[in-house]
């Protein structure tokens, strides 16, 4: 029986609300020192080098909560954060989680909110260790600040790709736009004739792929334990091609990038068709499948090429010679940015 009992956050009061939503907080990392319960907290590295990541979620603009179950949105909102941890090739180990939420919520969706953030921290090890909340006015408002750790000058940054170096990228790509394609129609649909069922039936692919994106730690984790140090790195949130063009521009290379090797999931390719769009585009400009994109050495190809998870998609150039894609039928294209402006 569903119990519709709802607590109004007023009648608890900001610390109340932090103390009830973080009562069952467990911290599980040796370095926790202090978790929340004080002005700030604290954590030993043991001598390792720390790396912090900072993302915000505003509703209206990256979820919407008229197809985002609160849970996934908690789980999304830590996930999408450690994926720039593992982008550093570091290991996450804690989060501070701020919120602004307005009197539309109640004290029970948030407690949803939060199963969906704990069990993000459960799965990937990581502590949750403080933050805030406050009143908003213009909805929903999360900010998760992630903080993990790596042994001294290991890190990889985006400037490091060298000439003739390979371009690989984990995973399948557009996925996560063709759901959200999906999702906005479904919703339409329903505004228009509120009797009429979203039909998902056979989408739970692509509509998890929006709405419960998993950061890669099995790669960077695969990685470490096959001796293969990425010479860059970046996490796919904005799309492959702008992706790229911020690694090629950070280590001043160029590039090219094979069409034909950019991998897509059936489901994607089913539902760019659907919609008419081009699979490859969604690839390119959709953004938010959280895959990790990353140059490796020459020497590294055969390490690579034997993991079904990866897929080597070109190689560095010398940036006189720009970023390409080269088409599979044989045309060279200027690679250009669509992801993420300012509106």
């Amino acid at each position: 029986m569903q119990d519709n009992t709802r607590t109004e956050i007023a009648s608890l009061g900001e610390f109340g609300l932090i103390e009830h939503l973080t009562k069952n907080n467990d911290t599980t990392n040796a370095g926790t020192i202090l978790s929340i319960g004080d002005d700030a907290a604290v954590i030993d590295q043991f001598g390792r080098q720390s790396v912090i990541s900072t993302d915000l979620l505003l509703e209206g603009i990256h979820f919407d909560l008229m197809y985002t179950p609160l849970k996934h949105l908690g789980y999304k909102a830590v996930a999408v954060n450690l994926s720039d941890i593992y982008a550093m090739m570091a290991t996450p180990t804690h989060i501070t989680l701020a919120l602004g939420v307005s009197n539309k919520f109640s004290v029970e969706a948030l407690e949803e909110f939060y199963e969906g953030v704990y069990a993000a921290c459960e799965k990937f090890n990581v502590d949750l260790i403080g933050g805030d909340t406050s009143s908003s006015k213009t909805g929903f408002v999360i900010s998760v600040t992630a903080i993990g750790e790596v042994a001294p000058d290991k890190y990889v940054t985006r400037s490091g790709a060298k000439v003739n170096d390979l371009i690989c990228v984990s995973g399948d790509l557009g996925g996560a736009y063709l759901g959200l394609q999906l999702l906005e129609r479904e919703k339409r649909i329903f505004l228009e004739n509120p009797g009429i069922q979203p039909d998902l039936e056979n989408q739970k692919y692509l509509v998890g792929r929006i709405l419960k994106p998993e950061p890669r730690a099995d790669i960077t984790e695969w990685l470490q334990e096959a001796g293969i140090m990425p010479t860059s790195m970046i996490d796919i949130s904005d799309g492959l091609s702008s992706e790229l063009l911020h690694i090629c521009k950070s280590s001043d290379v160029g590039c090219i990038l094979y069409e034909e090797k950019i991998p897509i999931h059936d489901d994607a390719r089913k539902m760019a068709s659907e919609f008419q769009l081009g699979a490859v585009a969604a690839a390119l400009s959709g953004g938010e499948d959280y895959e990790l994109l990353f140059t490796i050495k020459q020497e590294d190809y055969e390490k690579v090429a034997c993991n079904s998870n990866i897929s080597i998609i070109g190689y560095v150039t010398e940036k006189k010679e720009g970023c390409n894609l080269l088409t599979t039928g044989g045309n060279k294209h200027k690679l250009t940015a669509a992801g993420w402006t300012a509106v």
